[in-house]
């Protein structure tokens, strides 16, 4: 079995395919992520006491010389996956050439943007609860992967650690090679700097299903008794049309007409999002204050069916925002329903993070849990590249981050988008990798670039894997790769993909029971009852 989309490595110089390092730095911009973490930024930010591939633009095939083109903003509605070894018209391919020409160093490197959310896969524990498997092109397995804490090193201050481990894959000549980020821990919240959250509340008549106004009432009300009198919070809700309820308004002095606008709120008409996004961002426009941190938090179930309903125009609001102003969006998404692809290419667009919750449970984590993870940042515009070395591989695959990829000549130009990161985050990046018959050696070079949030600085660490890391076999690694790589075969499952040595879901079920027992993880045993599900709904 092989993946469906890979890079064939000819071989060619290690030092140029080392191109990692020794680059010379560029302009340079943007974040990326949003939504998710909305409800998780907003809340946790009060300090409750009591979180396909994508190897390259031409996938299955050998990159050309010259430079390629920026990804695109917004994730587009993916086609029905082909069988693997085949193209989307059914037609038989080779996955990697015999005849394709030397290829050009870019050939040996893997670009993307960070990604912290995590809606993917909240969203489809919750259609599987519901007795339905969920839409593959929902599925981002990225988002299935960094569900799930790590315990890689931290950093001291600003920026990342950059670590890498591997193992065999299963089937012959196949590995997975992991790249593990991680920010360090989050101050204490009396150290954080005040917050400025506007939060933008859908009130149309399909959040009155149990689990969606009720669920965002209660956790508004939860979060607001939590924040900081120095923090100042705003309301906007939107049906057919938007209203500001609550104008900014600090906390201090002010929580009981909080309380009393939220208590307020019900259930209306329609669901003018583009109008919700607009006054959200006009109030936040207006509210902001330096030196703070400023967040628009929108919560909704993102089935946008009255005025504007372009995604890209909804966009444009966004961005512009986010470029003038500096104000970041963090979307949480609730409901059966939920328009995921538009949540998710709104967080991309905002710089921001998504999440997706369906319980109370879910909802007091995001809010008081994970919420100061998303305040403040440790990086902004972070960039991963992957350096492989010709000698050593010979096909590689990225699992996810499909709507992540950089061109590789824009690793150091911070004008292209990047993600922005908080603290006390782990991100993983997780390859299929092929290496050619007996290679030893060094395998890749990984590198994180990132710019400082209050300098603007730019900062970058790597790492050195080689091939005797990768001997151990999957199932026998430390339980953080087993982790991850049975999040990776489940998505990959859902997408009805082809990892090398994918399991059976009975059996990956049973490797997530076994990890459930050892890890005493309760978020681990969801991800073994939710793999137990599809398997059952498949039959």
């Amino acid at each position: 079995m092989r993946p469906d989309s890979e890079h064939r490595a000819g071989d060619r110089d290690r030092t140029r395919a080392s191109a990692l390092v020794r680059r010379r730095p560029r302009a340079r911009t943007r974040a990326v992520g949003l939504l998710a973490a909305a409800l998780v930024g907003g809340l946790l930010v009060t300090g409750c006491g009591g979180g396909s591939d994508g190897s390259s633009a031409d996938h299955g095939k050998a990159r050309r010389a010259g430079p390629l083109p920026a990804p695109a903003p917004a994730r587009p509605s993916a086609p029905a996956t082909p069988a693997p070894g085949t193209e989307a018209d059914g037609e038989q391919r080779d996955i990697a050439p015999t005849d394709t020409p030397s290829p050009t160093p870019a050939d040996y490197l893997s670009t993307f943007a960070l990604d912290v959310d995590t809606a993917s896969y909240g969203y489809a524990r919750r259609t599987l609860a519901d007795g339905r498997l969920p839409d593959p092109k929902t599925v981002r397995p990225e988002e299935f992967i960094n569900s799930f804490r790590q315990d890689y090193p931290r950093p001291e201050g600003n920026g990342f650690s950059v670590t890498a481990d591997g193992a065999r894959a299963g089937e012959e000549g196949w590995s997975f090679l992991r790249v593990g980020l991680a920010t360090g821990p989050a101050a204490p919240v009396s150290e954080r700097p005040p917050a400025v959250l506007t939060f933008v509340i859908d009130v149309s008549g399909s959040m009155s299903e149990t689990g969606r106004l009720d669920l965002v009432k209660q956790s508004l009300g939860v979060m607001t008794d939590q924040l900081r009198p120095d923090d100042s919070l705003a309301l906007v809700t939107f049906s057919d049309t938007a209203e500001t309820v609550l104008p900014m308004t600090r906390v201090g002095g002010g929580r009981g007409r909080v309380h009393d606008a939220i208590d307020r709120m019900e259930p209306m008409s329609s669901t003018n999002l583009d109008a919700g996004v607009r006054t959200g961002y006009d109030t936040a426009v207006e509210g902001a204050r330096p030196g703070a941190t400023n967040r628009v938090v929108l919560l909704s179930d993102a089935l946008a069916n009255t005025g504007e309903t372009d995604a890209d125009a909804i966009l444009d609001r966004i961005s512009d925002a986010r470029r003038e102003h500096g104000i970041t969006l963090f979307g949480v998404g609730v409901g059966s329903e939920y328009g995921d692809a538009l949540m998710e290419r709104l967080a991309d667009k905002g710089d921001g993070h998504t999440t997706y919750v369906s319980t109370s449970e879910e909802a007091r984590k995001v809010f008081c849990d994970e919420l100061p993870q998303n305040i403040e940042l440790r990086a902004r515009e972070a960039k991963t590249q992957v350096a492989f070395d010709p000698q050593t591989v010979q096909r590689f695959r990225l699992i996810g981050y499909d709507d992540r990829q950089v061109a590789d000549d824009d690793y150091r130009n911070d004008r292209v988008d990047g993600g922005e990161v908080g603290p006390g985050h782990t991100v993983t990046a997780l390859y299929a990798i092929r290496l050619r018959p007996g290679a030893s050696g060094h395998v890749a070079t990984a590198g994180v670039r990132w710019l400082d949030p209050d300098t603007r600085a730019p900062h970058e660490e790597t790492t050195q894997i080689e091939a005797s890391a990768l001997d151990t076999d999957v199932w026998r690694s430390n339980r953080g790769l087993q982790l991850t790589a049975t999040a990776a075969y489940f998505a990959d499952a859902l997408r009805q993909g082809a990892l090398p040595g994918a399991p059976t879901l009975s059996q990956l079920a049973s490797r997530a029971d076994k990890l459930a027992r050892v890890t005493e993880d309760k978020d681990v045993r969801r991800l073994a009852e939710a793999i137990r599900r599809a398997d059952e709904l498949r039959i």
